[in-house]
């Protein structure tokens, strides 16, 4: 091994479609510089780091806080109960916040994430600053003029911004991306999130299945959010979102945990949970929980070339060494415990 070399040997998903293969990774300069096929089928599981695709990293200030109520009196801006609190909340206190759900996704596996942030140019700064020190990519969709100093805009829903015209008109502008909430709790706002040719959907839980095929039509990717959906009561059904017909279209598929407020920020249990409610195969699952990384970073998955961005699950310190079939393993079982090291160069 040659200086400033790092050798991973193990059982790896390489590629975007996960193949499982026996190697070694060579790491040179945080890049992996080659793939070398190795005969013993045994070790470690090396896995590609997770991206959420859409989160609420703000809200784990008001986690837990007993809540009920509609969709619009939780989190619709401007009066929502989320925003309420946010407001009310000192910018230290919002930092620590969003630091400590950071380092929890860090801490299971998440290499990156994308963000909907409140506060406007202020709330865009309070995150970076929360996010000094992790070895990935945040990419922030600001909001309430927030937007100039971020990747993107992150629009509520078409139907709560006023001016929203000259809102996207100003992102488009700048370059930057524009992002919508669409289809939480009805399909009414879809047809006018596609209008301005958004570069993201978050949720289309009760979208439509020409609304769908139109995404898939179009390279327009969507974020599910399956736990907040059924924790916010915007389904209780198996068919909202629709995932697997999402996946059959042709949809650019990618999972989010959404509002740390409510849902832990852990990709495991969202893996676990889309795996235990929708008929989508485990592969299928693992794929969208690491996607994400192909919009907004380089992308994650392993191959020659490739940015080192992995983790590593040592299955034989537990049950995970009886395993027949590894992606219903990851997906269903293995959770932050059982990662023994991670490969996360930025």
């Amino acid at each position: 091994m040659g200086a400033g070399e790092e050798l991973v040997r193990g059982t790896a998903l390489l590629g975007p479609e996960l193949e499982v293969r026996s190697v070694t990774l060579v790491i040179r300069d945080g890049v992996i510089a080659a793939v070398e096929e190795e005969k013993e089928e045994d070790g470690p599981w090396i896995c590609p780091a997770f991206f959420n695709a859409h989160t609420h990293v703000g809200d784990t200030v008001a986690m837990d806080l007993p809540a009920g109520g509609s969709l619009e009196k939780l989190v619709t801006p401007p009066h929502g109960m989320k925003h309420r609190i946010l407001a009310a909340t000192r910018p230290d206190r919002l930092i620590e916040g969003m630091r400590a759900s950071i380092s929890t996704m860090h801490a299971s596996g998440t290499g990156g994430f994308a963000d909907f942030r409140e506060g406007g140019a202020e709330g865009v700064d309070q995150l970076r600053s929360a996010s000094e020190g992790f070895p990935g990519k945040v990419f922030i969709f600001g909001r309430e003029g927030g937007e100039q100093f971020a990747d993107g805009l992150g629009v509520s829903s078409a139907r709560d911004i006023p001016d929203l015209d000259t809102v996207v008109a100003g992102a488009r502008a700048a370059g930057k991306k524009v992002a919508f909430h669409a289809g939480e709790r009805d399909a009414l706002d879809v047809d006018a999130a596609l209008s301005y040719d958004p570069d993201l959907l978050v949720h289309c839980t009760h979208a439509t299945r020409s609304q769908i095929r139109e995404c898939a039509d179009r390279g327009i990717p969507i974020a599910v959010c399956a736990r907040s959906n059924w924790r916010l009561g915007v389904t209780r059904s198996d068919r909202n979102p629709p995932l697997d017909f999402m996946v059959e279209s042709g949809c650019t598929l990618m999972l989010g945990t959404d509002n740390a407020m409510f849902v832990q920020p852990d990709m495991w249990r969202e893996m676990a949970f889309v795996s235990g409610i929708y008929a989508l195969g485990p592969e299928k699952i693992l794929r969208a929980a690491m996607r994400g990384s192909g919009e907004f970073d380089t992308p994650y998955f392993i191959g020659k070339g490739s940015r080192a961005r992995f983790f590593v699950i040592d299955p034989a310190s537990s049950n995970l060494r009886f395993s027949r079939d590894i992606f219903t393993t990851l997906v269903n079982r293995t959770g932050s415990n059982d990662i023994v090291k991670k490969v996360f160069y930025s």
